[in-house]
């Protein structure tokens, strides 16, 4: 059994059901199908308990801002990190006006971003990134403090009982948001379903190659086990930690030179409504030392499906597979001969990484308690539980002679002309899919671009022009998807 489509979106996440939207917008006589492997979109790496949630838009998140020699901070990536979330804001604002996304309450809300420094080595940092960043329109609402009395009306929770033994510091921006991308890629693919388009759910790809001008796709129901097959000329595979396997059976060139290791995410959460009632944002801390940057510490105010709740972590756990709902032997059956070289190098030249796994993965209860008391210095065990959340793959690499891991951004894999896309990498991920996928369609798609980019524009205003316009694009989406600056203390509901 065959279909034939124009395109084919392999998985159901917040990047295919973006890309859906947009080429349904530029191109409404296409069709499009989305392929997702679980019985609903959105239920992996976009998943509410499985992605941060954070509206990465580089108010709080250090490892955007790194340090440099002299003491300086480079803002650089948190400002693209910040105009790429502003692209996702005026997008979203966009589809709310038309009313193709519902009340935006139920997949965004307003939380505060906070960044914490702790130590005269973590406050200096703190206000060298705070000097860097208050200039730039997107961060001009930023305030820094280390006054107690000002601390403790921001986040009462983590400076309530705190022994003055240490300097500290904050830093607030109100224009921070929660966002459950779950919700979203749901609301975005049912749109996407209204409008013509097709959605598979509970099928899985198991194979993926070219046969003269199309790509053959080949699907197993995981229900009654029946295969079929698509063919499309043009394919995009975003399917988070399964986008490697599904690169590598299409057997192009480039991925020879890709590997990928999984990292588990745990947290301590707690649902105790004094607590979260103490805590209304969510803070950022710097790494320790000797630690990686995907170590970063962070106590974070999540709403999902109305029920609020505090999560601090993150902690590292290993399991070898690629996806949440994925299985043992994904990572075993990605090395290939082509990999195996990037694999060794990665090992041997990320010593750093690998003792950082080996000690989370034999940390005990009390450690975990130890760091979250950081945070919360008046934490008791028995009001936090430890829980998973979610499945990371950290993509590898060889550059010059090394193995690197690419921690942060996405990187696009193009092959056989543009007709296949691909991404790989992980944060900041779902904040970035607006303009991600602009960069997709502009890699896939350039001959068509410019008779496309009036109608994109329409709905995706460049947010990097001029600074004023941006403001004022800004302001409008704010006020669209209802993210009002909340006051200290104060969360939108």
């Amino acid at each position: 059994m065959s279909d034939d489509f124009d395109a084919v979106l392999i998985g159901g996440g917040i990047m295919s059901a973006t890309l859906g939207t947009l080429l349904h917008e530029v191109q409404p006589d296409w069709r499009i199908v989305v392929v997702e492997r679980l019985d609903a979109g959105g239920l992996e790496s976009s998943h509410a308990h499985h992605n941060a949630g954070t509206g990465h838009a580089g108010l709080c998140e250090f490892n955007y801002t790194p340090r440099q020699p002299d003491g300086t901070v480079d803002p650089s990536s948190a400002i693209r990190v910040g105009q790429q979330f502003a692209a996702s804001l005026l997008f979203w604002a966009t589809l709310v006006d038309r009313g193709v996304l519902g009340p935006p309450h139920t997949f965004v809300r307003p939380v505060p971003h906070h960044g914490f420094g702790h130590g005269a080595d973590g406050v200096a940092y703190l206000r060298a990134r705070w000097t860097a960043l208050r200039d730039h329109p997107l961060f001009a609402d930023q305030e820094f403090s280390d006054d107690p009395a000002v601390l403790s009306a921001w986040l009462p929770l983590m400076f309530t009982g705190r022994a003055g033994t240490e300097p500290v510091a904050a830093t607030r921006s109100a224009h921070g948001s929660d966002v459950d991308f779950g919700a979203l890629t749901r609301q975005l693919l049912s749109a996407f379903g209204q409008r013509g388009g097709a959605l598979r759910t509970g099928h899985e790809v198991t194979a993926l190659h070219r046969h003269g001008a199309a790509w053959h796709v080949r699907l197993r129901d995981r229900h009654t086990g029946q295969r079929h097959q698509l063919r499309a000329p043009y394919v995009f595979v975003g399917a988070g930690g399964g986008t490697l396997p599904l690169l590598q059976s299409a057997r192009i060139p480039q991925i020879h030179r890709y590997g990928a290791f999984p990292i588990s995410g745990q947290f301590l959460r707690t649902d105790h409504p004094d607590l979260v009632a103490a805590h209304r944002g969510k803070v950022y801390g710097h790494a320790t030392p000797g630690a990686p940057p995907i170590s970063v510490p962070h106590l974070d105010l999540r709403v999902i499906d109305g029920q609020e709740s505090l999560l601090f972590g993150p902690f590292a756990a290993f399991s070898p597979r690629f996806l949440v709902h994925g299985r043992r032997t994904d990572l075993p059956r990605s090395v290939r001969p082509g990999n195996l070289p990037v694999l060794l190098a990665a090992a041997r030249d990320n010593h750093t990484l690998m003792a950082y796994l080996i000690r989370q993965l034999t940390q005990t209860a009390d450690a975990r308690t130890a760091a979250l008391r950081r945070f919360v210095p008046t934490a008791r065990p028995a009001d936090w539980a430890l829980t998973t959340a979610g499945q990371r793959v950290q993509i590898l690499k060889k550059a010059g002679r090394r193995g690197t891991m690419v921690g942060f951004g996405t990187e696009i894999v193009t092959a056989a002309g543009g007709t296949l896309a691909a991404l790989l990498g992980a944060s900041p991920g779902a904040s970035t899919a607006a303009s991600t996928m602009l960069d997709v369609l502009a890699a896939s798609f350039p001959h068509r671009m410019p008779d496309w980019a009036p109608r994109l524009r329409e709905l995706l205003p460049p947010p990097d022009h001029d600074p004023d316009q941006l403001a004022e694009s800004l302001a409008h989406a704010r006020r669209t998807l209802g993210l009002t600056p909340a006051g200290r203390g104060e969360v939108h509901r």
